[in-house]
């Protein structure tokens, strides 16, 4: 990820009912991480990817894959 907000997975986040300290105890992490994926400043592990996306009911395209930057680089 780059400096792109991902709000994408603030606006799930928020869809289920859930803060930020919420998802991360959800998910094993720290509210400050998903704050900082939330912010595009941190790239997140394949694994915390995937507890994200399923504690939220959504795919890793519907929360990470970055179709502008797909095309780009193909």
């Amino acid at each position: 990820m780059n400096e792109r907000k991902n709000m994408r997975l603030k606006v799930a986040r928020m869809e289920a009912g859930l803060s930020q300290a919420q998802l991360a105890e959800l998910v094993g992490a720290t509210r400050q991480t998903i704050g900082l994926i939330e912010a595009g400043r941190y790239n997140p592990s394949l694994k915390l990817c995937i507890g994200i996306c399923k504690t939220l009911g959504k795919t890793l395209d519907d929360l990470f894959w970055d179709e502008e930057n797909a095309r780009r680089t193909t």
